[in-house]
């Protein structure tokens, strides 16, 4: 059984027991959350698509962890201007669910 859910601007497909980096969420660690926004919902033989979300389909995860993600470093210029460059680094804020139950 997988179900398609959307959260952080994002789709995953999703199965029971999955482990995913998401965009960072407003709770806390070892508590659980709900999804609610499912889009598709399977169970290896029927298959459910909402208009726009599947009703009373829900998903439920616990968090893991929140943290963010290893530094990329972003640099700009404007070619052929001598001192017009920018360096800047960034790490993105992530929260780490565990998949617990996918309910129809």
């Amino acid at each position: 059984m997988y179900a398609v859910i959307v959260t952080g601007g994002k789709q995953y497909q999703v199965r029971e027991g999955d482990i995913l980096f998401i965009e960072k969420l407003d709770v806390e660690a070892e508590e659980n959350v709900t999804f609610d926004k499912v889009i598709a919902l399977s169970d290896g033989e029927t298959t459910s698509v909402g208009a726009p979300y599947v009703d009373g389909a829900k998903v439920e995860a616990k968090v893991l962890k929140n943290g963010k993600a290893k530094k990329i470093t972003v640099f700009t210029y404007k070619p052929k201007k001598g001192s017009s460059h920018k360096k800047q680094g960034h790490r993105q804020p992530y929260t780490q669910v565990r998949i617990e139950a996918i309910k129809a």
